[in-house]
């Protein structure tokens, strides 16, 4: 989607209302112990036969690890940092004090159109929206450890949508068995009316006790041309690469009318 919108030389806002820490250190301790990203990133760190969207992406995690080694992954603020050019301008807002402090520090010295805010990102959304250069990107990611971040997506989304009909919107939410989970895309269909995509990876069976994350979806309001068509190369090299068993797949759905 940056790809795409930074083709066009109209300034681009960058929106991110749960940014994280900006960078990730995988050979920290606390990394090494978890060892997910051996199941995720490693798993295409190093691959010939990725898809070309794929082979991007891995480049910018290239960015941060010259040397090939695998020593620290970008989280989406970082890469849209990447991505974007001079004229763009990034909007991040994080809540949590300690990621919220990391993501000021590594940001203030550098000198483009970057603004961090240590505060609630649906709050935040809000007071952005429409962007001046009527061209935004806006990445909705909370982690939903609270049950009650589903509603707020979508009263966000509601507000959004009103604020700012034309810009893109990617909301990502995790494949659990919550009914919240379940019923977050149908609740965002109906915002949607006649342009959007819901795309889904699932990488392995939902476990037996019902708890943990077994696949991630991402619902878009006004996917840019071609997205579609992106997604239907990638995904399957994404289920054949990440998939832990023989229930993972992926599905996607759209709408551009």
């Amino acid at each position: 989607m940056l790809a795409y919108l930074t083709a066009k030389e109209t300034p681009l806002w960058f929106v991110d209302t749960h940014a994280g820490a900006g960078v990730y250190s995988l050979d920290s301790a606390f990394a090494q112990k978890k060892g997910e990203f051996k199941t995720g990133i490693g798993q295409l760190w190093g691959k010939s036969d990725l898809s070309p969207a794929l082979n991007e992406y891995v480049e910018q995690v290239r960015t941060l690890n010259p040397d090939g080694m695998l020593r620290h992954y970008p989280g989406s603020p970082q890469i849209a940092l990447q991505m974007l050019r001079e004229q763009d301008r990034l909007q991040l807002f994080e809540l949590h004090s300690t990621e919220g402090e990391i993501l000021q520090k590594q940001y203030a010295k550098l000198k483009r159109k970057i603004s961090v805010q240590p505060t609630d990102g649906f709050a935040g959304l809000k007071a952005v929206l429409p962007p001046a250069s009527r061209r935004g990107l806006v990445l909705v990611d909370p982690s939903y450890e609270d049950r009650a971040d589903y509603a707020k997506v979508v009263t966000a989304m509601e507000d959004a949508l009103q604020r700012f009909a034309t810009g893109v919107y990617a909301v990502w939410y995790p494949q659990v068995q919550r009914p919240e989970s379940k019923a977050l895309p149908g609740q965002l269909k109906q915002l949607a009316g006649k342009n959007w995509l819901h795309a889904t990876l699932k990488v392995m069976a939902p476990a037996k006790d019902g708890l943990g994350l077994h696949g991630s979806g991402m619902f878009v309001f006004n996917p840019p041309w071609k997205l579609e068509e992106t997604l239907r190369e990638s995904m399957p090299v994404l289920v054949r690469l990440l998939g832990q068993d023989r229930k993972a797949s992926y599905s996607l759905e759209g709408w551009q009318g």
